[in-house]
C-alpha cells in the first residue's frame, strides 16, 4: 500500500514539474500578472498558484518521463516552448493597445509625453490604454480564463512533442496581423482627427499667411486628442477585450 502511494505521489510530482515548467515560461510574457513591474517573488508565487490549481487536471495527461538528462531536457524544451508561444500570443494582443496609443499620440502631437509606469518607454496614451485594458481583463476574471487556457493548451501542444514549425509560424503571423489590424482600428478616430486638423490648418494658412497657425493649432489638437480619447476609450476597450477573450477561449483558432 505504501509503495502504491509512493508511486502515485511520484507520478503526481512528475506531472506537477512539467506543468510548472510550462506555466513558468508562460509567466515570462503573461499580461497583467507577469508584467516586469511585478516583483519576481510575486510572479513566482503566481506561477506556483497556477500550477497548484491546474496540475490535478493535467497530471493524468502527462506521460511518465525519466529523470535522465535526455528525456528531462526534451521535456523542459517542449514545455518551455509551449508556454512561451501562449504567452507571446497574449502579449501581442496587449501590444495592439500600445501600438494604437502610439499612433494616436503621434497623430495628436502628444507623443512627447511619456508614461512612466511601464517598463518600456511609451507615450502616455499607450500607458492609459494598456492599464485600462489589463484592468478590464482582470475585472472579467482573467485569472480564471488563464487557468482554463493552461488546461486547454495540453490539447493544442501535447507534452513532450515539439509543434509543427510551419503551422506555428502561420499561426503566429496571423495573430501578429490581427494585432496590427486591431491597433489601426482603435487608432482610426485619432487619425481622422489629425487629417481634419491639418486640412483646416492648411486652409487657415492659405487664407492668412501672416498668422502662426502652428502656435494657434497646437492647443486645439491637444485638446481634441484628449477629448477623442475620453469619448472613444469606453468603446475601443470592449472591442479589444472581445479579441482577447476569443484568444483565451480558443487559442488554436486562426483569427478572423
Amino acid at each position: 500500500m505504501l509503495e502504491a502511494l509512493a508511486l502515485d505521489l511520484a507520478a503526481g510530482a512528475q506531472g506537477s514539474i512539467g506543468v510548472f515548467i510550462r506555466v513558468g515560461a508562460m509567466m515570462a510574457l503573461m499580461p497583467a500578472l507577469g508584467e516586469q513591474v511585478v516583483p519576481v517573488r510575486v510572479r513566482l508565487g503566481v506561477a506556483l498558484a497556477f500550477t497548484a490549481v491546474t496540475a490535478p487536471a493535467i497530471a493524468p495527461q502527462m506521460p511518465p518521463f525519466s529523470l535522465a538528462p535526455g528525456p528531462l531536457i526534451l521535456l523542459i524544451a517542449t514545455e518551455s516552448l509551449a508556454g512561451l508561444v501562449l504567452g507571446a500570443a497574449l502579449r501581442i494582443l496587449v501590444m495592439a493597445l500600445q501600438i494604437a496609443g502610439t499612433m494616436a499620440a503621434q497623430a495628436t502631437s502628444l507623443s512627447q509625453f511619456f508614461g512612466g509606469a511601464g517598463a518600456d518607454p511609451q507615450p502616455a496614451m499607450s500607458q492609459v490604454l494598456v492599464m485600462a485594458g489589463l484592468a478590464l481583463a482582470l475585472m472579467n476574471g482573467l485569472h480564471i480564463r488563464l487557468a482554463e487556457l493552461i488546461v486547454m493548451s495540453y490539447t493544442l501542444f501535447p507534452p513532450g512533442a515539439f509543434p509543427d514549425g510551419a503551422s506555428l509560424a502561420q499561426w503566429g503571423l496571423a495573430h501578429s496581423a490581427r494585432a496590427f489590424t486591431l491597433a489601426f482600428t482603435l487608432a482610426m478616430p485619432f487619425l481622422i482627427l489629425s487629417l481634419l486638423y491639418y486640412i483646416a490648418l492648411g486652409a487657415i494658412n492659405k487664407a492668412m499667411p501672416q498668422l502662426m497657425v502652428a502656435f494657434v493649432g497646437a492647443p486645439a489638437i491637444t485638446f481634441g486628442g484628449l477629448a477623442v480619447l475620453m469619448l472613444t476609450a469606453p468603446l475601443a476597450l470592449p472591442l479589444w477585450y472581445q479579441a482577447f477573450e476569443l484568444l483565451l477561449a480558443d487559442p488554436g483558432a486562426m483569427p478572423p
